[in-house]
């Protein structure tokens, strides 16, 4: 199997242009294959995925009936098993 190489490129702008200048790399005909962010970037999308994630596991503890535990409650928890000081 021959070696693929990749290029960077710099995002065409689209109707509302992003804060953050992307960069896609490319193969040898062209076609996107991944992208390049800025860290800033990178760990706001990181951010966004996490809090989604916690909004659904929230929403179905709900769905199931679960209580709300009070933050103090789980701090406390946590700091008795060694994992928040």
């Amino acid at each position: 199997m021959a070696a693929r190489s990749a290029r960077l490129v710099k995002a065409r702008p689209k109707a509302r242009p992003a804060k953050n200048s992307r960069q896609y790399l490319v193969d040898e005909k062209g076609h996107r294959t991944g992208v390049v962010l800025s860290l800033k970037e990178y760990e706001r999308i990181i951010e966004r995925i996490e809090d989604h994630e916690d909004l659904r596991a929230a929403n179905e503890a709900r769905r199931r009936g679960g209580k709300p535990i009070p933050l103090e409650v789980v701090e406390a928890r946590l700091r008795a098993r060694g994992i928040l000081r």
